[in-house]
This record gives structure tokens, sequence and C-alpha cells, in this order.
């Protein structure tokens, strides 16, 4: 069964609380049950990751490359930052799609820039927590889900 790794940088796991006017009342558990349920529809195996430090990503990424077909990532603020994130994601030699909650081309300009979408094959932004499933969707005929 492929596997997708599913990233979520910091302050993602406030997701729910923090900002609800932007970013909703969804909880960040919520989107990891949403997406393993899509993910046994589709014939996927999910493997979901959160965290508020830049290393641990990379690390994670680094990991993906022997154990995942794909990732999707929504890197939070390190999207803006951080060299170090698509330098590991130009490691894995497979489909990357970036997703983010809100419209970043609707916020602060120094939103506007992505480092992750140097990498990703496709990005998509302000659907919400809707975004997450429909990269899976995406991803899943890619790398060879029932």
């Amino acid at each position: 069964m492929p596997t997708v790794y599913i990233l979520n940088g910091p302050n993602l796991n406030l997701l729910g609380q923090r900002q609800p006017e932007i970013y909703g009342s969804t909880t960040l558990a919520d989107v990891e049950q949403s997406c393993t349920e899509l993910g046994r529809e589709l014939g996927l195996e999910i493997r979901f990751f959160q965290s508020n430090h830049e290393g641990v990503i990379v690390d994670t990424i680094h990991e993906a490359r022997h154990k995942a077909d794909a990732i999707v990532i929504n890197p939070g603020a390190l999207t803006h930052t951080s060299v170090a994130i698509l330098d590991a994601l130009n490691t894995f030699d497979a489909p990357v799609i970036e997703v983010h909650i809100s419209n970043i081309h609707k916020r602060e300009s120094f939103r506007h820039h992505s480092y992750v979408s140097l990498r990703a094959e496709g990005v998509i932004a302000g659907l919400g927590t809707n975004g997450y499933l429909l990269a899976l969707r995406h991803l899943a005929p890619l790398i060879g889900a029932a």
C-alpha cells in the first residue's frame, strides 16, 4: 500500500484554537482522522506528523525518502523562511504537495513567498483543511493507490 507522509509545521498543533477567524475550528486531530479515513478509501497508508521544530521536520523528510511514496506538507511559517526544508524536499524523489489552510496570498506580504513551492508539484491554499483531502485525492492515482 502506498504511503503518504503528511507533515505539519509550527503552531499547527494549535489548529482549532489559534486564530479561528483565519484557520477555522477544525483541530489537527480532526484533520488527521479525516486524512486517515480518506486514505483507507483511496488505498493509502497515512503517516501524520507535526513539529514546531525545523530540524525535526527536516529529519522526517529524510526518513520519508526511504518510507514514503509522497509528501503532503503544510510547513506553517517555515514556508517563508526555511531553505533547510526546501533542501530536504529536494532529496525526496517522489511527489510533494504543499498545503496552506489560509490563502497566503491574501495575507501579509511576507507570506507571499514560499521556498517549498520551488519543490512542490502543486500548491493548495485557501481551501481550509479540505486542502489536505484534495492533496490526497490528487496523489492517489499518481502513486499507484487502488
